[in-house]
This record gives structure tokens, C-alpha cells and sequence, in this order.
């Protein structure tokens, strides 16, 4: 089965260096890397690509053979880092008072890259690496790329200079003037997540590329090989190879020691929601944030498209095995919906998925024993029960070190849901193709704003509903970042067309948009010209 699996999910790419222009970047063949030819992932500093000491042995999520080798950078090999970020200055590689011929350069080098992308020889390099180290259907993956490939047009020719535009107030007298800047933060460290191993770190990097800061990247090193050869697709299309520092290391330890150590202006971190208080003490508050997300969606009292919103609850929920920040979590169902017969069409969607297109795969960061336990833990609730799933995935060779499980959902009363005893537990985030599922009448929907407002996480959201009324309703009293409103309403969506990042928490980051990459990226400084003739009374004291 696994070698029909690699026929089925390869053979839609024949390529090589030798014979692909388009590819030059390249130094990975993903068709080939494997226990016999395993592909080593280097680091980037100071504009050199190196290999640490030591490295670390990643393997195939679908048959547990090693084919990465991933630089395991050590404590004691943190230095060259920390000098590189040591040579930039706060005012950052470029501002608007400074080499600002570099938002042109970067205005140019994402055109080239967004060019580059479009080629179909690429864009399929992409998508099968991609596919290699984070196993999802040939659809997720293609989407990854094609978002990816969308930012970078967006942000184009003049759109660099256009991030950094300025405003002017006019100033109490003749020859004053009160200028708005976006000014850089300088050195800045960018740490990802493994979901998304090209879209979340190239949309972050490029922001804090065209607000002028000198970045150092670390991806996690089950997947980092992708970003590893997007810096180099970048370098091709001509970035200045000293702008971004690549660093890879198993732990975290090591990371953590050098962001101690060098101290960054900014640090952006994707990704758990523990690690990222951590960070968030440790670095006196210098971070945003996009951690965790414990999701809902709420359907509302306004049945209709039933093969619509079933469909698009599936995908929320399972695509990528659930393995998106924005997957649905929790569905809650009006009693409506339920009379619809709408868990029998959710638990027909989900076993149409098959490890053989991938639709449904490894799960990269949850145990089976975490699963188990949790569906335990869920089944002990009073009144709940097994809607579908719950069994571990058959005919397959994933490492125990993941997880492989069927789509599963459980059903949790939303007055047990409510109890202080249970609360945590149905709100824990699993992050793999699993969600809670409750139903609601209309008498009892301030009960579920309660839930919504308790959560924790507010990251994505949808409102299920044409009704004005009861979108107002909830929308007014819910705080999630991106949510989604309205019959096609949804929680996970590509985010090159919108804003996409939690509310509620000032340290919340955003993605994908001008104002996510000002927000994130640059502070806003002001500078004053006073140049006006000196005033003849100047030496009255004057209130100030």
C-alpha cells in the first residue's frame, strides 16, 4: 500500500536539475530523498551556508526511515548568530530616511520569486517537498504553494515602499511639520510552526524583509528543508544573502539560549500556546503572537444548503488531518441542524478520507496514547458519546512516534460542557482530525456565547447563519480574530486576500495583509521639522 501511495502522490512530477532551468535554486530532489540518499539541511549565517556539529535524524512520516539529516545547532555554536544580529543597527538594514533604495530591491526580488513560482516546474517542487515532510493531499499542498505564490505577487514592484508610507500634520507655526514613519525594529527573530512549513514562515519573512529588518528564522526540524530551499530560491532571485540568518536546532534549547543572548528587538512566534507565555516573560514582552487555536463554529437556526455546510464542516475540521491553527475544534448545532440528520452526513464525509490521496495522514505533533486518552476522557462526560471514529488508522507503516488515526468526533452536552469540571478537558486542543461536537436551541444560545467567551484561544471562528440578527448577536459578543459569517462560513481559509490572526490579546499577531506586516514588523516613529524663523519673543515662557 505504501509504495502505491508513493507512485500515486509522485508521479505527477518528473524532474532534475539537469534538465529543469527553472530549478537551478534547487539542492533536494523530493522524489529521492530517502534512507539511501537522505538530504542534509544546512544553516545560514552571516551569508554563508553552513552545517553544524551535530545533526539530527528526521524520518519519513509514512514509513519511519530516515531521509533528512537536519543541523542540530548546539549552544556553544550560537555566536556567529548572535554577532550577526549584533551588526544591525535599531534603524534597521533600510528605513525611510535610509538606503531606501532597498524597497525597490525587494520589489524586484519578490517579482522574480512570484514569476518563479508560477512556472508549474516549481510550483510542483514545492508541493511534493512539502508533501514529504508534511503529508497532506495534493490540494492542501498545491494551496499552500499557490497562497504563498499570491502574497509574494501582492507585495510586488512598489508595494515594499507603499508598507513604509508615511503621513504629515502641519505644525503650529511656519516651518514645523509633524511627520509619521514606519520605522523598522532592526534585528528580529522569526520562529514557525511545522503545519505550514513554506506559508507562514515566507509571508512572515518577507514582512519583516520589507519593513527593513535583519532577520534570524527557525523553523521546526521536521520540515525545515522547505524553507531551507526557499532562501535559496530567494538568493537566486537576487536577496542580499546576509539578510536572513537560517538556524536549525532539535530541541528549542538552543534558540531559546541565542534569543537570550541577542536579544532582538521583535520576535514573532507560530505556535503553542505554553511555549509562547514562556517567550513571552522571558523576552520582557518583545513578541507577537499567533498561538494555539481551539476554534467553534456555530450554526445557526436558518437551515438550508445542507450538502453545503456539511461539506464545508468537513473540511474544517479534517483537511490536513486537522492539522491547521484554524481547523474547526468544536461544532456547536442548533437543534435544527441535528433534525437535518447532520452528524450522519458528517460521519459519511469523513470516511470517504483515505491515507491513499492523503486526505487523511499522519499526525506530526499528537501521540495515538494522547488521542485515546482523550477520547477516554471525553466518554466519561455524563451524556456523551462516540459520534464517528475514535479507531486508529490500518495498513499503513507511520511511525509510532505519530499519530494515525480515523476523523473522529464526540458528542458532549452543553450543559456538562459548561460544568467547571469538564470545561478544560472539552477545550483542550487536539491537534490532529478530532473535534467536539454539542447541540443548542434557541433558549439555551447564551449558553454558548458562555463557552465561546471562557476559551482561552481566539484565533478563528464561523457563524453558520443568513439571519442578520443572530449573526449580530454573536458576532457582538464573541472577540475571535477571523471570523467567518454567513452560510458559506468557515474557520480555516487561506489568508492572502485578509487578514488572518487572533483578537483579545495586544500582544496578537496577523498575517497576510499591509496592516498585519505594519503591525507586526514596524513601530511607528515621529519626527517633527522645526526649520521656521526664531521666533522674536522667544525667550517668554510659554505653557510648552
Amino acid at each position: 500500500m505504501l509504495r502505491r501511495l508513493q507512485s500515486t502522490r509522485m508521479s505527477t512530477i518528473r524532474w532534475s536539475q539537469r534538465n529543469s532551468g527553472s530549478l537551478a535554486f534547487a539542492t533536494v530532489d523530493p522524489l529521492t530523498m530517502s534512507k539511501n540518499k537522505p538530504h542534509t539541511v544546512l544553516n545560514l549565517v552571516g551569508g554563508e551556508w553552513v552545517k553544524s556539529e551535530k545533526t539530527s535524524e528526521e524520518v519519513d512520516p509514512l514509513n519511519g526511515n530516515v531521509f533528512m539529516h537536519v543541523s542540530d545547532t548546539q549552544v556553544h555554536e550560537i555566536t556567529p548568530f548572535v554577532d550577526s544580529l549584533a551588526r544591525v543597527p535599531k534603524s534597521g538594514l533600510h528605513n525611510p530616511l535610509k538606503n531606501n533604495d532597498r524597497y525597490l530591491l525587494y520589489g524586484d526580488v519578490t517579482a522574480k520569486a512570484a514569476a518563479l513560482m508560477r512556472d508549474k516546474t516549481v510550483e510542483d517542487f514545492f508541493v511534493r517537498l512539502i508533501q514529504r515532510v508534511a503529508p497532506k493531499s495534493d490540494a492542501q499542498a498545491r494551496g499552500e504553494v499557490v497562497v504563498s505564490r499570491l502574497f509574494l505577487e501582492n507585495f510586488s514592484g512598489d508595494q515594499p515602499r507603499f508598507l513604509a508610507r508615511s503621513f504629515a500634520v502641519a505644525g503650529d507655526h511656519m516651518g514645523q511639520m509633524s511627520h509619521g514613519f514606519r520605522w523598522p525594529y532592526g534585528p528580529v527573530a522569526l520562529i514557525t510552526p511545522f503545519n505550514f512549513p513554506l506559508e507562514i514562515p515566507i509571508l512572515q519573512l518577507m514582512g519583516a524583509l520589507y519593513m527593513g529588518n535583519k532577520v534570524v528564522l527557525k523553523g521546526d526540524s521536521k520540515n525545515s528543508v522547505v524553507m531551507e530551499q526557499m532562501l535559496r530560491l530567494l538568493h537566486h532571485c537576487g536577496m542580499p544573502e546576509g539578510d536572513v540568518d537560517f538556524i536549525n536546532n532539535k530541541d528549542g534549547m538552543t534558540m531559546h539560549k541565542l534569543l537570550m543572548e541577542s536579544e532582538p528587538r521583535m520576535t514573532l512566534f507560530t505556535g503553542s500556546s505554553r511555549v509562547a507565555e514562556i517567550l513571552a516573560k522571558d523576552l520582557n514582552g518583545k513578541i507577537k503572537i499567533e498561538d494555539a487555536g481551539f476554534d467553534w463554529k456555530i450554526l445557526g437556526p436558518d437551515v438550508g444548503d445542507e450538502d453545503y455546510v456539511a461539506w464545508q464542516c468537513d473540511q474544517d475540521a479534517y483537511a490536513y488531518s486537522g492539522q491547521k491553527c484554524s481547523a474547526q475544534s468544536i461544532l456547536f448545532m442548533h437543534e435544527n441542524w441535528v433534525n437535518t440528520g447532520l452528524e450522519k452526513r458528517l460521519e459519511e464525509l469523513a470516511a470517504r478520507r483515505s491515507l491513499s490521496d492523503l486526505t487523511v495522514g499522519p499526525v506530526l505533533t499528537v501521540t495515538n496514547e494522547k488521542f485515546q486518552s482523550h477520547v477516554q476522557k471525553l466518554l466519561a462526560i455524563p451524556g456523551a458519546r462516540l459520534v464517528f471514529g475514535g479507531k486508529l488508522l490500518e495498513d499503513h507503516e507511520i511511525p509510532e512516534c505519530y499519530g494515525s488515526w480515523h476523523p473522529t468526533a464526540v458528542y458532549v452536552p452543553l450543559e456538562e460542557m459548561l460544568k467547571e469540571e469538564h470545561f478544560d478537558t472539552v477545550t483542550e486542543e487536539i491537534f490532529g482530525p478530532f473535534q467536539v461536537m454539542t447541540h443548542y436551541s434557541d433558549s439555551s444560545l447564551d449558553k454558548v456565547l458562555e463557552a465561546c467567551e471562557r476559551m482561552e484561544a481566539h484565533l478563528t471562528a464561523a457563524v453558520v447563519s443568513n439571519d442578520v440578527l443572530f449573526q449580530n448577536k454573536v458576532l457582538g459578543s464573541t472577540v475571535n480574530g477571523t471570523t467567518y459569517a454567513g452560510r458559506r462560513a468557515r474557520t480555516t481559509g487561506a489568508p492572502q486576500n485578509h487578514w488572518f490572526g487572533p483578537a483579545g490579546d495586544p500582544r496578537g499577531a496577523g498575517i497576510g495583509t499591509p496592516e498585519a506586516i505594519k503591525l507586526v514588523w514596524s513601530c511607528h516613529r515621529e519626527i517633527i521639522m522645526d526649520e521656521g524663523p526664531v521666533p522674536s519673543d522667544w525667550s517668554v515662557p510659554r505653557a510648552s
